[in-house]
């Protein structure tokens, strides 16, 4: 069983680009390889935070706050057995960070036919799915300006006390 306690969630730095690009090469060894090149331009488009036990990196997320939403752009955790450690973690950072920025809500979208797994995945940490075009204005119309073709997200409101007026 894995060691929590070993398991640290951090700001990613530019330094970091080489083990990223290793990182999600391993974890994806069937896509197209990733240079560090690649991730510093990523790294330019999002924010993003890393999981790492006992010094090897084992989770990224990637995310951009806009009109009060955070969108999760990038999710990856690997080996798989760090998946709700990290994930909960790499989570709870993010959520910290857009409840800093006074977002109502984080959202990330899926394809229709996103397994069963996956939904129960999001689940676990609070996420719901919901189809675009019945979120609350303000947060269809962020989500539409991200992916204007998505048509569901998993979503996790994160203020009680939504804004009516713009700040």
């Amino acid at each position: 069983m894995e060691e929590i306690s070993k398991l640290k969630v951090r700001r990613v730095r530019p330094s970091d680009v080489e083990r990223i690009a290793a990182f999600v090469n391993r974890a994806r060894p069937h896509g197209p390889p990733v240079t560090p090149d690649d991730v510093l331009e990523r790294l330019g488009t999002a924010g993003f935070f890393l999981a790492e036990h006992g010094g090897a990196v084992v989770g990224l997320l990637g995310w951009r706050a806009e009109d009060l939403v955070a969108r999760v752009t990038d999710f990856l955790i690997y080996p798989a057995r760090f998946r709700v450690s990290a994930g909960r973690a790499l989570l709870s950072a993010m959520e910290d960070a857009a409840r800093e920025l006074q977002c109502e809500a984080a959202i990330l979208f899926v394809p229709i036919k996103t397994p069963l797994e996956t939904l129960n995945f999001w689940e676990t940490f609070g996420y719901e799915l919901r189809k675009v075009a019945a979120l609350p204005r303000p947060w269809r119309e962020a989500a539409r300006e991200a992916n204007p073709t998505g048509e569901w997200v998993v979503l996790k409101q994160l203020r009680e006390d939504r804004v009516v007026r713009p700040i």
